[in-house]
């Protein structure tokens, strides 16, 4: 198990809703195989008893005060860490699908690499890991944009299973427009950039218990259109400027 540099503050931060049949779980599975690691989660206006048990495990939660959406989520706990001065963010779905001392290789690439994201990807070989039609198409799809776009392969554009330096998190914590599904449009985004990301095979369980923000059969359609629109904007917004800046 890889041991946290005494020097750099990790925080994990765990985004949930509706999710009292997991998040006890997570918890304990990540003071038990990181237990140097600070953890946040951030609970996204639940209905269910997911801010009361986690109160009971004496981990610091962030009630918000209604349902704002997964990237809302994030971008609360991207601001609670600038300003407890962190110096390294986890990203940890409160669902158990993540496991936490995969976070180790994740620390162990940045260390390697020096690179402000880094990825836990589950097809970089594979492993397993079930992803319905609908969003292996999605990621195939993302994938071969990256590429196209920005040059760099990204196996697993959709994973939210991530660490992120504090250059990198500051600014998505700054964004005013942060997009509802942050997956390969901000990769994209970051790439013309010039932050430097990496990826790392690890592995991921199927969820057990609860509901998928993707589940169902129109829910990845309206995905995959959202992430494709915010990506056209992000297009137009930096892709003329970057080549610009490379004739120049």
């Amino acid at each position: 198990m890889t041991v946290p540099c005494d020097k750099e503050k990790i925080l994990v931060v765990i985004p949930a809703f509706n999710e009292e049949e997991n998040i006890a779980r997570v918890i304990d599975e990540l003071k038990s195989d990181m237990p140097g690691l600070d953890l946040l989660v951030v609970d996204d206006g639940s209905t269910d008893r997911t801010a009361e048990l986690v109160r009971h495990t004496m981990v610091p939660c962030l009630s918000l005060p209604f349902n704002i959406g997964y990237s809302g989520a994030l971008q609360a706990g991207y601001k609670y860490a600038v300003t407890r001065d962190y110096d390294i963010v986890v990203q940890f779905d409160g669902d158990g699908q993540h496991i936490a001392g995969e976070i180790g290789k994740l620390l162990d690439v940045q260390r390697e690499s020096g690179a402000d994201i880094v990825i836990g990807s589950r097809f970089i070989r594979s492993c397993g890991y079930r992803h319905s039609s609908a969003r292996m198409l999605g990621t195939r799809l993302f994938r071969y944009l990256i590429t196209a776009i920005c040059g760099v392969t990204i196996h697993d554009p959709t994973s939210g299973f991530q660490l992120i330096k504090r250059r990198a998190f500051e600014r998505f914590s700054m964004m005013h427009n942060f997009p509802y599904f942050p997956d390969a449009n901000i990769i994209i985004e970051m790439l013309l950039h010039d932050f430097e990301i990496a990826e790392v095979q690890v592995t991921m369980r199927q969820r057990e218990f609860g509901q998928s923000m993707h589940s169902g059969l129109l829910n990845p359609f309206i995905y995959t259109i959202k992430v494709m629109y915010s990506i056209f904007i992000i297009i137009i917004k930096y892709l003329p400027v970057r080549l610009a800046q490379k004739m120049t």
